[in-house]
């Protein structure tokens, strides 16, 4: 379970006051339909009980102050975020076993199994097959799998922090399922637009769908304001200044390595459409 069901109401209940009571006391929950439904769900046995209790006092949302019998908030421990946030937990295991296995993006036998493309290597120099070729093989799982493969420690330290913070917060509000859905829509469209602009090439790692999971948190919040999707102020313009920085080239200039601009890029559009579209309905 990623969350505990606090109440169950139907559907022609009134939440909007209550919800916008949560909103204000910064609790964090999710609302969705189901079986006919409305179903409130917030992160913990403990402030479900605190929430049931608010909602019997005051189910038009007109409370002033704190939840009753929480004067402090109470801090999650990691165990406890890991039991929550179980998908984005199994992607990143899933990630740290393939850096394992590739020892950290130096063991090319193996990651010419999860590359975009095949390739071969003759002495110094590296010889990839085109997409076609590639697919007409059956190899299908090579258009999601690069992001999987990171090139060394800081690469994959980075990408696992960004993807634990923005991945816990769609898996709340909007389940495993769709975390799962996203995480696979963006792997495909960064990887997609990457080869599409770069033609063969070798390249990996989650930034892609990173830059997606980004796009997505920030229309969403922009039309369906929610506690989950609020991030810390100045992180969006941080990840913004930091895609136009690598698109700038300086870092192959300095020799550091080449940068999956394209694979950013693409991730962020297709991340701004989804949050577009789930905003909308969610507004709805």
């Amino acid at each position: 379970m990623t969350a505990v069901v606090v109440l169950r109401l139907p559907l022609d209940t009134d939440l909007s006051g209550f919800v916008a009571l949560l909103q204000r006391l910064r609790v964090p929950h999710r609302v969705a339909e189901e079986g006919g439904q409305q179903v409130l769900w917030v992160p913990s046995e403990a402030l479900a009980e605190q929430v049931r209790e608010l909602y019997a006092r005051h189910p038009q949302g007109d409370a002033r102050g704190e939840l009753p019998s929480s004067p402090t908030p109470v801090r999650e421990g990691l165990l406890a975020q890991l039991r929550r946030s179980p998908l984005t937990a199994l992607v990143l295991l899933t990630t740290f076993i393939v850096f394992a296995v590739t020892l950290a993006g130096e063991n090319f036998a193996a990651i010419r199994w999860l590359s975009f493309v095949d390739f071969r290597i003759d002495g110094e120099s590296l010889y990839l097959n085109y997409l076609d070729a590639t697919l007409s093989s059956g190899q299908w799982w090579r258009l999601i799998t690069p992001m999987l493969i990171h090139f060394g420690w800081l690469h994959l330290a980075m990408n696992s922090l960004w993807y634990w913070e923005l991945g816990r917060r769609i898996e709340f509000r909007q389940g495993a399922i769709g975390l799962l859905g996203l995480t696979l829509l963006f792997g495909l469209a960064s990887n997609v637009a990457q080869y599409w602009w770069a033609g063969p090439s070798l390249f990996g790692g989650l930034s892609g769908v990173l830059y997606g999971l980004l796009g997505h948190c920030w229309i969403y919040q922009r039309l369906a304001p929610n506690p989950a999707y609020r991030l810390p102020p100045g992180v969006l313009v941080m990840m913004l200044i930091w895609l136009v920085v690598c698109m700038t080239g300086i870092f192959e200039t300095l020799g550091v390595g080449a940068i999956a601009n394209a694979a950013h890029v693409g991730g962020l559009l297709i991340g701004c459409l989804t949050g577009l579209l789930g905003g909308m309905l969610a507004r709805r």
